[in-house]
């Protein structure tokens, strides 16, 4: 496909500059020469792709397109759809993974003979990782975009099945979910892929073919949110932990394969998915990291199961939640069973027992699970089965905002197959992270401490796991005799079974005394004195004004926004939590392949862009070096032009939050660019600078004074209630 007709939309061309949407529209009412519309609607035009980087080049307002976005408009524009276009991308990157110099060879062909070579260059590597195409799929199973691969079907060549596993008759769904599910594409598939396929192998020259799909993938996710429920990477890797060390492993609902890519050393994977083109992505994701033998199935696990006769070593799963329709009637007598028919409100637990069924003796399953499976009556015979027996082995609770829906505390159920004649478990492990340091003041979404909670969870599972047994953690975690948990209710949830927290005592509590003491000292300390009211100005004597976005322009400042991925074991992030509660950086970069983040400097001024009022954090020494996280702008003013100080203390002005907020969406988001400021001299900057540093250490020293008194107020009550203090 031509880059002329790439179509992108004023969105498009915001992160294409760097800048926001409103510049665009700006641009596009006071250039005469900027592109005209090809496309789109008369509220949501789209333009040719070609035609806007050349004007941005010739408006000096972007150098080079970079090649991430250059490969991203591509896909999203592409004419048969973003799927298709991954899965196109993604058998060209199997290709480069495998012959590393055809990336630079593909890279450097035109757009007809890159589609007539490649084909022949795909089949031999699909062949090699997934076995022979099969037969096209039926009518109505399958999108074109399908990819499911199983290297074994009856009827078609490809190594043997696993040890413990036969292929399965039954009904033509269950028998048409195995086989690779798409055909190598042709010339006239590959041609308008062009473009897309030698932007990925160039990325994949400088990054790696995994990096470049993860790329690809991560930025269709993120520009889809609603469309797929994601497993995030905190949970996944704490759930592969839980299960330990594992040769063949399988996700009945394995969206796009977060869980199996966490349990790294595997030399069998096997992924099923209702959705054939989530399927599709699994097995290409898969086949980009690494070299463990791929089973890859598209149909629903419950109703068509591709892998009856599986006996896995470990199965994760992060099952749908809430499903009246798993197929409650048409499954009755199912020999999958084993612990109880379950009622047609609860295929959690459904889902539960498919897992255990697929699990060799011994294996373990670990399961993301709603909160209320522990709970609800209608699986409680279900529940107290899995206890008498000893297949359920711990209950996790983790806090809100660890995976979607991210309102709810989900909870992590682990579970193990039990052997012949082995008897029950005395004792259920109970785990509530939901008080460990970190996760009241910083939780939330992308905000979780997760090293804290994994060294949790682990310090509590790994001697359980060992001996059964393990000591009780006041508030955090115990193992319970089962038979205390048998009753009427079944009732499961770890925070109805824990002790509280040991409160502080009086010692503590007298330590938070002192400390409150000092910081209501500080505050009294620099508490601003009386304002004196200038005098009234006339028109002539009050100063000009300029906007964030003219300085920009004249070079006084830099913009930069927030967000970008970044791999693990990268700086800490500063978020926006963070700047609005005035804290350390503390959250980590969202999922992705390696990006380069924005690291602050001292002196930078950073603003968050949502909500419903202006707030400007200038960075100390202390957090620099922090990398930028989403919804936050940066601005870095040049020293010899604008004092940081000064610039964040007139960001805050009520007026100006009125100024620059945009209400076209359901939600406020601050345009930094049309936030104004007066134009003075840099040493009068700096005589309002002193100042505003003056009111935000008052600011500073009213946030810390405020947790010091809810804590010592919230440990009087703990001490009353508890009876480790008397009343006076």
């Amino acid at each position: 496909m031509p880059d002329q007709a790439v179509e992108v939309t004023a969105a498009a061309i915001a992160r294409l500059a760097g800048v926001g949407r409103a510049a665009v529209s700006n641009w596009r009412r006071r250039h005469a020469d900027f592109p005209k519309p090809v496309g789109g609607t008369e509220t949501s035009p789209s333009f040719a792709l070609h035609d806007v980087e050349r004007w941005l080049r010739d408006q000096g307002k972007v150098a080079e397109v970079p090649l991430r976005e250059r490969i991203w408009q591509q896909l999203s524009a592409h004419p048969a759809g973003a799927l298709a276009a991954l899965i196109h991308a993604g058998c060209a990157l199997l290709v480069v993974a495998e012959h590393p110099r055809c990336g630079r060879e593909l890279a450097g062909l035109g757009d007809t003979e890159l589609a007539e070579r490649l084909p022949a260059l795909i089949d031999e590597v699909l062949e090699k990782r997934f076995g022979q195409a099969g037969p096209a799929p039926h009518a109505g199973k399958t999108g074109q975009a399908g990819l499911a691969s199983h290297a074994g079907e009856t009827g078609q060549a490809g190594p043997a099945p696993h040890a413990g596993e036969t292929e399965r008759g039954g009904p033509e769904e269950a028998r048409a979910v195995h086989g690779r599910r798409v055909n190598t594409p042709g010339t006239a598939e590959l041609l308008p892929s062009a473009p897309l396929v030698r932007g990925a192998a160039e990325l994949a020259g400088e990054v790696g073919a995994r990096e470049a799909f993860e790329f690809l993938l991560g930025r269709h996710l993120d520009a889809n949110p609603r469309q797929y429920t994601l497993t995030p990477r905190g949970p996944a890797e704490l759930m592969a932990a839980l299960a330990g060390p594992a040769a063949t492993v399988l996700d009945p609902a394995c969206g796009t394969g977060t869980l199996l890519c966490a349990l790294p050393g595997a030399s069998a994977l096997h992924a099923q998915d209702a959705d054939p083109d989530l399927a599709a992505l699994t097995a290409l994701r898969l086949a980009l990291a690494g070299s463990a033998e791929l089973r890859t199935a598209a149909a629903d696990s419950l109703r068509a199961d591709a892998f009856e006769h599986l006996a896995a070593d470990a199965v994760l799963c992060h099952p749908p939640f809430n499903e009246r329709s798993w197929g409650h009637d048409e499954l009755a007598y199912d020999p999958r069973w084993e612990y109880g028919l379950p009622a047609r409100t609860e295929s959690e637990l459904a889902w539960v027992q498919h897992a255990l069924a697929r699990l060799r003796e011994g294996g373990t399953a670990v399961l993301l699970m709603p909160p209320a499976a522990a709970s609800r009556r209608s699986g409680r015979r279900v529940r107290a089965d899995l206890l008498r027996r000893g297949a359920l082995r711990a209950v996790v609770a983790l806090p809100a905002g660890a995976a979607p829906p991210y309102g709810i505390p989900l909870h992590l159920w682990v579970l193990r197959r039990p052997g012949a004649g082995a008897t029950s478990s005395p004792e259920l492990l109970l785990v509530d992270t939901a008080g460990i340091e970190g996760v009241a003041v910083d939780g939330g979404r992308d905000r979780l401490p997760w090293p804290a909670l994994r060294a949790a969870v682990l310090d509590a599972w790994t001697p359980f796991d060992r001996d059964g047994t393990v000591a009780e953690q006041a508030g955090l975690s115990r193992s319970v005799p089962v038979i205390d948990l048998l009753d009427d209710d079944v009732d499961l949830t770890p925070a109805r079974h824990l002790p509280p927290p040991a409160a502080e005592g009086t010692a503590g509590l007298d330590a938070v005394r002192e400390r409150l003491d000092a910081a209501l000292r500080r505050t009294t300390e620099l508490t601003p004195p009386p304002a004196a009211p200038a005098p009234p100005a006339g028109p002539a004597a009050r100063p000009r004004l300029t906007t964030v976005g003219e300085l920009a322009r004249a070079g006084a400042l830099s913009l930069r926004p927030g967000g970008a991925g970044a791999g693990p074991g990268g700086p800490a992030v500063l978020t926006e939590h963070d700047v609005l509660a005035g804290t350390a950086p503390s959250g980590t970069l969202p999922e992705g392949p390696p990006e380069e983040p924005v690291l602050t400097r001292a002196g930078d001024v950073v603003v968050p862009v949502l909500g419903g009022g202006t707030v400007a954090r200038v960075v100390s020494e202390a957090d620099a070096g922090a990398a930028l996280g989403r919804n936050l702008q940066l601005l870095r003013p040049e020293p010899d032009a604008l004092d940081p100080w000064f610039l964040a203390g007139f960001l805050r002005g009520t007026a100006n939050n009125r100024q620059a907020s945009s209400y076209a969406t359901t939600a406020s988001r601050l345009d930094v660019r049309r936030l104004h400021l007066p134009r003075l001299p840099l040493a009068e900057q700096r005589r309002y600078g002193e100042r505003f540093r003056a009111l935000a250490a008052f600011e500073d020293a009213l946030r810390l004074a405020g947790r010091l008194g809810e804590q010592l107020v919230q440990g009087l009550h703990d001490g009353l209630t508890d009876g480790t203090i008397e009343p006076e």
